[in-house]
């Protein structure tokens, strides 16, 4: 059985003019496409199958990310139904030459395993091993429930 820390993926993307809105922040599509990525393959890494999006819930930017900043995208699966792999997801923004941050956006996305042809399968049931586990799945339900 997956535990939860395994499934934990944190990834980086640079916002660059081309991801910016009349602002010259982050557009709110490219936050949600990076999050949707990093979702589906902490969803992947838990189900060992293909993932594809079901909802976008909860869906909270909080504050912009500047061009030239970076998004760090952080995914885990906190809860997982019969195919269903439902997975926390923060965004933060990171100044580059500092590593200072702060998060930016909130999201709880669920996701369904699938075969090759599309067909929804089973998923293993999550266990928590460790404490910081423990901890990051009581936060997900509890901020789920707000």
């Amino acid at each position: 059985m997956p535990d939860l820390l395994d499934t934990y993926i944190e990834n980086r993307e640079r916002v660059q003019p081309t991801d910016a809105n009349n602002y010259g922040t982050a557009h709110g599509g490219f936050v949600t496409k990076w999050m949707d990525e990093v979702g589906a393959l902490s969803a992947m890494r838990f189900a060992g199958e293909s993932c594809v999006t079901a909802s976008i819930d909860q869906m909270s930017f909080e504050r912009p990310i500047p061009v030239g900043d970076t998004a760090v995208i952080r995914a885990y699966v906190y809860e997982a139904g019969r195919t269903s792999v439902h997975v926390k997801l923060e965004a933060d923004r990171e100044a580059p030459r500092t590593g200072e941050r702060e998060q930016t956006t909130e999201s709880y996305f669920v996701f369904v395993a699938v075969d090759d042809e599309g067909k929804p399968q089973e998923v293993p049931e999550l266990t928590t091993g460790s404490e910081r586990g423990e901890r990051l799945r009581q936060r997900a339900l509890e901020g789920r429930n707000d």
